[in-house]
């Protein structure tokens, strides 16, 4: 059976921190495959302004290209309404009903998690994977996951990985006063944004 995480996120834009993540989950884990899927239309993001997919896809697209153990799919993205997480992985279930599924998210995401929709049903779905963010404390972080296990009765897998503090909102911010921010993104995705003149 093979093994495959779906890596979701707004990747607005996406950066070396993401790919970071998804090296690191692909050889702990012994993963097949990761694919990332940029959110459509996430219900916890309907107050913040989200750079138009199309532009969010592509350059997802081009930070992956040299990767044969990466892929995208659009699903979110075509997807009308909102994007729940329960209804993605229906569907990457049923698009292959004999792959172990993964799904690997941020602890913030954990720390939340009883505000998503049927969390009972994410968690029989896929393995969930937690890895961490700055500002977070390990054992807050560890007693939240004991809860949810409890609570839920499936076990969550922490991903231990060193922290790289870069967030797509200062690779945003930083853009807009000018400074130059190559170095944090893969290859060929600051281009990108310098060619369609994004977050200026």
């Amino acid at each position: 059976m093979k093994k495959k995480a779906i890596f979701g996120g707004t990747f607005d834009p996406i950066h070396i921190g993401h790919l970071h993540i998804a090296y690191k989950a692909l050889y702990d884990l012994k993963l097949d495959e990761i694919i990332f899927v940029p959110s459509g239309n996430p219900p916890h993001k309907d107050n913040k302004k989200v750079t138009d997919s199309k532009l969010r896809y592509d350059m997802v697209k081009k930070a992956i290209e040299n990767e044969d153990r990466f892929s995208i799919n659009d699903y979110e993205i075509k997807k009308q309404g909102l994007s729940y997480t329960y209804e993605t992985l229906d569907f990457f279930n049923e698009l292959e009903k004999n792959t172990k599924w993964y799904f690997i998210t941020g602890v913030d995401c954990l720390m939340d998690i009883e505000k998503w929709k049927n969390v009972s049903k994410i968690l029989s779905k896929c393995k969930f994977i937690v890895f961490n963010r700055p500002g977070y404390n390990i054992y807050d972080i560890l007693d939240r996951k004991s809860f949810v296990e409890n609570k839920y009765n499936k076990k969550i897998e922490f991903l231990d990985i060193p922290i790289l503090d870069i967030s797509s909102t200062y690779i945003r911010e930083m853009i807009g006063k000018g400074e130059k921010v190559y170095y944090i993104l893969p290859n060929g995705v600051d281009t990108y944004i310098r060619e369609n003149n994004l977050y200026i």
